[in-house]
């Protein structure tokens, strides 16, 4: 029974947990979620491992020895392809190695089901679990917090396991990371939490930040390194100290940083393989994995990373529904866009722009070396085509229906007339924009009208301090180019306001960029030979490093007119709400266009249009020459046996099981039979010719 309205209502998991407990009858209880199961010989230990809580020798039979117990789970949709291996890795390495070292040192929290508790401990002293809404979105580790409080335990064991499933396909595990990321940022905010820092010292402090949100703050510190280990070279070059200086100095950043500490906590996992299941299989397991771990991991870093900054800005914690749909799932361009555009695509296009000023100042200083910075590429590469890597049966009809599906959200105008407003709000926080338009248009909407103006006003002054201290450790030179862009500017500023005046006619939107190819031969009209002096390629670290600083302040600018509007209209006397709101959603839609959001987001939305067309085209060309390799190392051995043919997914055509179909009689039902193993790969390339219509001639199997 959820109570409230909107985003704070009480969570529906730990209602239903509470309201169960009612019915509960039993002194020790457990429960399962939907995704959890367990076999016989698993359940004929659950008596004995009951005994955990009271032991036969223990004669005070009123006391438990622990409140909650924990034990392992087995992760069965590893078996689901590479995104389940993953994503089972990863609980796997939490829900046994990790919470058996935290049950060793006496804090070990309750992290979720299917953990036994003394049902009649639970039942007088606040339930399974916290159904606050915003505050308790990770709502089973406030029980655990509930335990440590009152000083009880809550051991882990390795004699019992439970199945338990996971996501198995890529957008539904990102949005599992989400979810408990910016659940960490809540928790950190807690009452909970801030009373329980205030009890436990500073020794037991330690282990409570690695019980609680460690995992988390960590993946948020080594994102935040990239960006500020870019921007340390590019000053370090600015200084004129390149590698072989600084290695005369003796600094350890004259070389490459290759171990990376993804690859350090590879370890602890390897020697728990090696113990479990021999040296054979943990080294097949760890090093067969490594691929797919590593872009895997670095872009669900990403994730881990946006999830948190979205929480702290916000203050909310916001619940994302994974559906845990089946593995071979196929992922549309434009729904991978539409997920991560604001939280790895934006990053990665600042990231390549700090690497492309290094690059081209380091190249001018050719004595002095420069570092090809892999890490830095690896990263920026995984987070643009690591979604479209883990999306299963690329096929070349699938390529151009998402390229042309793709291009035409880009395109299209839904969403841009001034009566659409409150319903690209609504589509925007539902997650089903029509446009690209109302992509960009709904977040800053979101941003400008419900963040918390303080929040806003913090951000534009440490951005507005950052720019300021870019100016004074950048040459002045860089700045002389400044004046061009700003005569640029003006023009499509023309052009804009025909865009507007001419009933949204995109042909005018369009030209507003175009315009800025003219700067090239108008520059030496404006501030004369200075433009190309020497020559184009010297001056050409001082093009990019002038058109990075006048795009930033270019923004600065957009974000100081909107804070404008909404101190303005917050200290208007004399207006409704209603009008308030109006008129300051009226500002952003302008401003959206005027400072060339909207089309700076058509540049980029079209750069990640090619790379997901030369990536996937890279996957289709290889399942089609290597008989469906991708397909075998993305979900499994059955599934890259399947005839290579371009009708999955397709629009207006058969399904996917329809490819394999059974022979006429055999039987109804598509997921399988008894007499299905029977056909040969030879049969299921017949009965492919004959029952659909259009597919591939070639039959090739998987040997």
């Amino acid at each position: 029974l959820r109570l409230g309205q909107g985003v704070y209502r009480t969570q529906g998991k730990a209602c239903n947990q509470l309201n169960g407990l009612r019915f509960a009858s039993g002194h020790y209880v457990q429960a399962l979620d939907c995704n959890m199961g367990t076999f016989i010989g698993e359940a004929f230990k659950v008596p004995y491992v009951l005994r955990m809580f009271i032991p036969l020798d223990q004669e005070d039979r009123s006391t438990p020895r622990c409140r909650y117990l924990g034990f392992r789970e087995f992760i069965y949709t590893a078996r689901e392809g590479t995104v389940g291996k993953c994503h089972a890795a990863a609980e796997w390495t939490f829900g046994t190695i990790n919470q058996r070292f935290l049950s060793g040192l006496g804090i070990r929290m309750h992290y979720g089901h299917p953990d036994f508790l003394d049902g009649f401990w639970a039942r007088n002293r606040g339930g399974m679990s916290k159904s606050s809404p915003v505050v308790n979105l990770s709502e089973d580790i406030f029980a655990g917090y509930n335990v440590r409080l009152r000083e009880e335990a809550s051991p882990h064991i390795d004699s019992l396991e439970f199945e338990k499933g996971r996501e198995a396909t890529f957008n539904a595990a990102s949005n599992f990371f989400s979810k408990i990321s910016g659940g960490s940022i809540s928790v950190v905010r807690s009452r909970d939490n801030h009373l329980l820092c205030e009890r436990i010292g500073i020794v037991h402090s330690m282990s409570f930040y690695f019980s609680s949100v460690a995992f988390y703050t960590s993946n948020l510190l080594v994102d935040f390194s990239i960006q500020v280990y870019v921007v340390l070279f590019i000053l370090f070059n600015l200084a004129g100290l390149g590698p072989g200086k600084l290695s005369a100095l003796g600094s350890t950043f004259a070389t490459e940083w290759i171990i990376a500490m993804g690859l350090v906590t590879l370890v602890p996992q390897l020697c728990e393989l090696i113990l479990e299941y021999g040296a054979v299989h943990a080294v097949k397991q760890a090093v067969g994995g490594l691929f797919a771990s590593t872009f895997f991991f670095i872009f669900q870093n990403k994730n881990i990373a946006e999830a948190m900054k979205e929480g702290m800005r916000t203050g909310i914690a916001r619940y994302f529904f994974t559906g845990r749909p089946p593995a071979n799932q196929h992922q549309t361009w434009k729904d991978i866009f539409c997920t991560y555009w604001k939280s790895h695509y934006k990053p990665a296009f600042s990231l390549a722009t700090g690497y492309l000023i290094y690059t081209t100042i380091a190249m001018q200083n050719i004595g002095e070396g420069k570092l090809p910075m892999v890490l830095v590429l690896v990263s920026m590469t995984a987070w643009f085509v690591t979604p479209v890597l883990f999306s299963p049966f690329p096929r070349w009809g699938l390529i151009f229906q998402d390229l042309c599906e793709f291009n035409n959200f880009i395109t299209s105008g839904a969403g841009s007339h001034e009566a659409d407003i409150k319903e690209v709000v609504s589509r925007g926080k539902k997650g089903t924009v029509r446009s690209l338009y109302e992509t960009g248009l709904s977040e800053e909407l979101n941003v400008w009208s419900e963040y918390h103006l303080l929040m806003l006003l913090l951000q534009f002054v440490f951005k507005v301090a950052c720019g300021i201290a870019a100016i004074f450790l950048l040459p002045a030179g860089v700045l002389d180019f400044l004046p061009v862009f700003l005569v640029i500017l003006s023009l499509s500023w023309v052009s804009v306001l025909g865009y507007f005046a001419a009933g949204l006619n995109n042909v005018f939107l369009v030209m507003s960029f175009l315009l800025w190819a003219a700067g090239a031969p108008l520059a030496p009209l404006i501030i004369g030979g200075r433009w190309n002096s020497p020559d184009s390629y010297t001056r050409l670290p001082e093009y990019v490093i002038s058109t990075a600083v006048f795009l930033f302040f270019l923004f600065r600018c957009k974000e100081f007119v909107l804070l404008l509007c909404r101190c303005t209209l917050k200290l208007w006397p004399c207006i409704t709400n209603e009008a308030r709101v109006r008129v300051m959603r009226e500002c952003i839609r302008v401003c959206y266009v005027y400072f060339f959001v909207q089309q700076i987001l058509m540049v980029e939305a079209y750069i990640v249009l090619c790379l997901n067309a030369v990536t996937a085209g890279l996957l289709a060309a290889i399942d089609q020459v290597a008989c469906n390799s991708h397909t075998w190392w993305l979900l499994n051995r059955e599934l890259a046996r399947t005839p290579y043919g371009d009708t999955y997914m397709k629009k207006g055509q058969a399904p996917f099981f329809e490819l394999d179909r059974l022979h006429f009689g055999v039987g109804s039902d598509l997921w399988g039979s008894d007499t299905e193993s029977d056909l040969s790969a030879s049969d299921r390339a017949d009965d492919f010719d004959n029952t659909t219509q259009q597919g591939s001639t070639d039959h090739r199997a998987w040997p």
